[in-house]
């Protein structure tokens, strides 16, 4: 089974019509959604694998709905309950292109969580944000170290730059050392800033993460994917015929890729279905298949 421990928030999506007026209106369509990283991840892995979702939200009708949501895509949601649940405001420009403003909430009061929550999984996917915040980050080290010592695969996804920036280049790269995870994902401009990848070449830093699998999205370019002992080989994206918001994207790459793999163990195979599962997204409003 597949684990993703992480956000689960609600996403308050707004299309804008044209640029923004600043101090008047501007023209847009707004759109609520369930979000969150992991919480994504979890939603569109859910009929590719038996998957469970791990995390916190607040003691509210919000949370209530956000929970019930994504335990009707078949997902086996186990939360802790403390706060008020976050939220995330994603501004979606003419490109499809995001910006995002955080207000994570409840999601960053996850304490550690009890070892049945654990129980079952072969693999456990942790978004760069359940880092960033406490207890939540000594609860993602400390879930990913257990399925480890119990003989499953883990993975981290870098997230944004923003927050890599926010957290610290260093702290992270030395995180993940210690983690060792087996897949790090990441797309191009976060693995430069990481120094995984540039210019499409291993970067400075690879070396640190020597038994780990960098898997380097690059939006409609290829995917690069490098193996450890093996060097690194890129899978092509398909052409899409619409893009309109790119908000989870990323998230149900990694659920193809991670699906593809457990199921597999082939990684080419596993990269051609994350870029089937991102295409899927590409259309509708936030994290969302078809609008659902």
């Amino acid at each position: 089974m597949l684990g993703v421990l992480g956000d689960l928030v609600e996403d308050i999506v707004v299309w804008v019509d044209g640029p923004l007026r600043h101090g008047t209106d501007s023209g847009a369509q707004v759109f609520r959604r369930r979000g969150g990283s992991a919480a994504n991840v979890a939603r569109f892995a859910a009929g590719q694998c038996p998957v469970r979702f791990l995390g916190c939200v607040g003691a509210d009708a919000v949370g209530d709905g956000i929970v019930a949501e994504l335990g009707g895509h078949g997902v086996d949601v186990r939360v802790q309950r403390h706060g008020q649940t976050g939220s995330i405001v994603v501004l979606i420009d003419q490109d499809g292109e995001r910006t995002m403003l955080p207000d994570r909430g409840a999601a960053k009061l996850l304490e550690r969580v009890p070892d049945e929550w654990l129980t079952g999984l072969t693999h456990l996917h942790v978004p760069g944000y359940s880092f960033d915040g406490e207890p939540v980050g000594r609860t993602a080290v400390d879930a990913l170290a257990r399925v480890r010592l119990a003989g499953g695969s883990t993975s981290v996804d870098a997230s944004s730059t923003g927050m890599l920036e926010q957290f610290g280049r260093e702290r992270f790269l030395a995180l993940l050392a210690e983690l060792a995870p087996t897949f790090v994902f990441a797309n191009r401009s976060e693995s430069a800033f990481l120094g995984l990848l540039v210019d499409g070449l291993p970067g400075p830093e690879r070396a640190r993460l020597a038994a780990t699998t960098v898997v380097t999205k690059s939006g409609a370019e290829a995917t690069t994917v490098d193996v450890p002992d093996e060097g690194l080989f890129t899978v092509p994206v398909p052409p899409v015929a619409e893009v309109r918001d790119l908000t989870g994207a990323g998230d149900a790459f990694a659920a193809g890729f991670l699906a593809g793999f457990l199921d597999t163990g082939e990684l080419r195979l596993a990269a051609g279905l994350g870029h089937r599962s991102a295409a899927r997204v590409l259309g509708s409003p936030g994290a969302s298949l078809g609008g659902c």
